[in-house]
């Protein structure tokens, strides 16, 4: 499909050979781009037609492809303004009760998925408060290591558990089923009973063509003028995270939400193949969960006497991920240059107070790498977790935070950064050996580089001034710095490999060796003189 759609652009007309085959293409036209073309509907299976069967002769559900408007002076919302449309457009076609929504990289993996969210729905006791039911994400293409640390498994193994124990996973944008009527805005009320029985409104008579044109308007640009979509209707917009906050507001409107996760899990998806993709995404979260909590949607202000405080707070958990960049920053700079510099921060390692640190420091690391063995992974995963917890805070939640602020003050607009899923097959070969991917000039890789030198300069610096003076026992008042300078450098390893070792097309690049390497100089100098 994908040589279809590029040959048809190149040769800048349809070919009678694809109009035929395709019905799609049709709709094409010179002028069109993928931010400027009409709205392209087609039922492609009609559910009532006798002939949509399977090849054991079973019936098969109606299936439909949407393409929605877009013009360049209307915001289209991105993928808020995408399951808006969708919504619609069902609601007209099928109305079914149910909505499922997974990611376009997402697929099936559990038949009962269905099943099991209509029994949560349907229950005669508590399913008519049910508004959505949260299926974990997982990833079919995960290494055995997990280099990036995209498999998510303490918070979809046990950070969401506890957040439906405390009153409802939160909405994460896929694997979840959704009652139609929470996502039209309508607040939950004691006596409210679904009709099971009612579930569509089409009409029979309707031919598929004619279904087809009048479906149409409901995805065009204009529909939403002076209208509640994206405010009290629909998905929410203006938000990062629009998944997240529409969630909120269903919890907040009296809905209950449900954590459910089986031993099959219901829905694959395709985790990032590369750092940049992962620090990238891991950017868009943070400053959309930042986003919420910095404004007129935090837990505490919408959810006040409308959501425990218990869940609240377990928003606070993501929400609060961007600031969290801080204190990393703090840790991965200061105490190295201080240590350069000749300056205690610690306790010496004599002093009964050396023993509050140490028992933090030794319990912590236990404790998380406990959790990644309990849920399937392995030693050398948990250090590439520990890996990807610096870089993710010190880049990701950093440009996160920074955006954020930029964009309150007025020097940026919101957008929506799409994480690339497909890889080359060098890159795809690179992953499942798991060798990190840099490959690219970045300005995330830039701050990686320059405080994994700069680390690398005042561990070897510190070694210096301790080994100097083995006979006054100052390695006693550094003692700590230096297992913190020390693990910093050692996760930092893979950095100087694509700094100095690798001659790959993944390694980093000149540029940032050269940047990275003066910022880090700059950076001890100032602390020396």
């Amino acid at each position: 499909m994908k040589e279809r759609i590029e040959n048809t652009t190149k040769l800048g007309r349809i070919s009678e050979e694809i109009s035929k085959e395709h019905k799609g293409f049709n709709e094409w036209i010179l002028v069109a781009s993928r931010r400027d073309h009409q709205t392209i509907l087609q039922i492609l299976i009609d559910g009532r037609d006798s002939e949509a069967v399977d090849i054991q002769g079973q019936p098969l559900p109606t299936l439909v492809y949407l393409a929605r408007e877009k013009r360049p002076q209307c915001h289209h919302h991105f993928k808020a303004g995408a399951m808006n449309a969708l919504i619609r457009v069902s609601s007209r076609i099928s109305n079914s009760p149910i909505i499922l929504n997974v990611d376009c990289d997402m697929y099936s993996n559990n038949s009962k998925s269905v099943r099991d969210a209509l029994c949560f729905f349907m229950d005669e006791e508590k399913g008519n408060e049910v508004g959505f039911v949260q299926f974990p994400q997982a990833f079919e293409n995960l290494t055995k290591n997990d280099v990036y640390s995209s498999s998510l498994n303490v918070i979809m193994e046990l950070e969401m558990p506890g957040f439906d124990g405390n009153g409802g996973p939160c909405y994460i944008g896929t694997g979840c089923f959704h009652r139609r009527k929470t996502l039209f805005g309508k607040k939950y009320k004691k006596n409210y009973k679904t009709d099971w029985k009612r579930w569509s409104n089409r009409s029979v008579e309707e031919s598929t063509s004619v279904l087809e044109e009048t479906s149409k308007v409901l995805a065009s640009c204009s529909y939403e003028e002076n209208t509640q979509w994206g405010k009290e209707t629909g998905l929410k917009y203006d938000c990062a995270v629009e998944d997240v906050l529409t969630g909120l507001t269903m919890q907040c409107q009296g809905w209950r939400s449900i954590y459910f996760n089986p031993e099959r899990k219901g829905f694959l998806g395709v985790a990032p193949t590369t750092l940049l993709q992962s620090l990238v995404q891991h950017k868009r979260w943070s400053e959309g969960d930042f986003h919420i909590f910095a404004s007129r949607n935090c837990p505490f202000v919408l959810g006040y006497k409308k959501i425990p405080l218990k869940l609240q707070l377990s928003y606070c958990i993501y929400l609060l991920w961007a600031p969290n960049c801080l204190a990393t920053l703090y840790y991965a700079t200061v105490p190295s240059l201080c240590l350069l510099r000749g300056i205690s921060l610690f306790p010496q390692i004599s002093d009964l107070w050396v023993l509050a640190f140490a028992f933090v420091i030794f319990l912590h690391r236990a404790y998380s790498l406990g959790e990644c063995i309990w849920f399937g992974g392995t030693f050398k995963g948990w250090w590439n977790d520990q890996r990807m917890w610096v870089y993710k805070r010190t880049t990701s939640y950093f440009f996160g935070l920074l955006d954020h602020i930029l964009k309150r003050l007025g020097f940026t607009k919101s957008a929506f950064v799409i994480t690339t899923k497909v890889a080359g097959d060098d890159v795809s070969q690179r992953y499942e050996q798991e060798v990190m991917e840099f490959g690219t000039s970045s300005p995330m890789f830039t701050i990686l580089a320059t405080l994994a030198l700069l680390n690398a300069f005042c561990f070897f610096g510190g070694l210096k001034r301790v080994i100097a003076d083995l006979e006054t026992m100052v390695w006693e008042q550094f003692a700590l710095q230096i297992l913190l300078c020390g693990l910093l450098v050692f996760i930092n390893l893979p950095i100087y490999e694509g700094l100095f070792i690798r001659k790959d097309v993944a390694s980093l690049p000149t540029s940032i060796s050269y940047q990275s390497t003066i910022f880090a100089l700059l950076a001890c100098a100032i602390a020396l003189y």
